[in-house]
């Protein structure tokens, strides 16, 4: 049940309303952008609310239990605020929206309808569809931890301990899927192999082989545009393999994962009068 403010429960009862929906976006950058069904601007907690954006959503379906609730929300590319490029690039990835009914003559009347995340955004022609999952979509998520050969921690996270290097390096040639980079002549072959290539320290890309040469290749080719001169940040990879964890890192005392594991072909044998039956590795 939700709770409506005593003083927008007085103007639903009234029979004459003056109400609109408000969305407000969350990026992962932390900006926020706001919109409105309504035909003049509306200010809500320090967020306009730009009227007339193009921006609507569908019904909203809702049910009981841990059945993910959705919408979606559609509109053309015409608010300033609202970019194909960024669109393409992902951006608006996995935001946060907020639904908010309000009281336009007075915005202190309001309440949340609902609230969850971007899910797949699709575009063209100057129109674009968003799917806008419920919170109940992040149960579907993965939780807790796997008994795996692999390391399960992020290179450079509080799990793993180790400290990342950013190391610059400027962009000397593109190509659809692959750059030339200078700076890194000291680093060997795969050094950065499943690293991380940032832009102007906000977009970035996981790289899926790296060259002592300077050659950077990328798993799928870019969607926002890179030019030569344009300076980077690349970052280590990291295989998730024990050897790479105490050779590459010397870090193997915080391995996450399980290296001396039985594999399946030991779970699954039986005794023999033939082995030593100690319980260790076989072979």
């Amino acid at each position: 049940m939700r709770d409506i403010p005593p003083s927008l429960q007085s103007h639903l009862q009234s029979g004459t309303t003056t109400l609109c929906h408000c969305w407000r976006i969350t990026l992962r950058s932390g900006e926020k952008l706001g919109f409105t069904d309504h035909d003049e601007p509306v200010v809500l907690d320090g967020t306009s609310f730009e009227a007339q954006a193009g921006f609507t959503g569908t019904e909203i379906h809702s049910s009981t239990g841990l059945s993910v609730d959705n919408l979606e929300a559609s509109g053309a590319l015409k608010s300033g605020q609202l970019d194909e490029a960024r669109l393409n690039a992902g951006d608006y990835d996995h935001a946060i929206v907020e639904i908010w009914r309000v009281n336009w003559q007075d915005a202190s009347q309001r309440f949340l309808q609902r609230k969850g995340h971007l899910g797949e955004v699709s575009y063209g022609q100057g129109h674009f569809t968003a799917e806008v999952r419920g919170l109940a979509h992040l149960m579907n998520q993965p939780k807790g931890r796997l008994f795996q050969y692999g390391c399960d921690a992020m290179l450079g996270d509080t799990r793993c301990g180790f400290t990342v290097t950013n190391v610059p390096a400027i962009i000397t040639a593109v190509r659809e899927n692959s750059f030339d980079v200078s700076g890194l002549s000291a680093f060997n072959d795969d050094w950065f192999t499943r690293g991380v290539l940032q832009f102007n320290g906000q977009r970035s890309v996981t790289i899926r082989r790296h060259f002592a040469s300077g050659r950077v290749d990328l798993w799928h080719p870019l969607k926002f545009t890179v030019n030569v001169g344009d300076a980077v940040m690349l970052q280590a990879g990291c295989d998730k393999q024990f050897s790479t964890c105490t050779t590459k890192f010397s870090n193997g005392i915080n391995f996450r994962g399980y290296p001396h594991m039985p594999g399946n072909d030991f779970v699954m044998a039986i005794a023999s009068a033939k082995d030593t039956n100690d319980g260790l590795k076989r072979g």
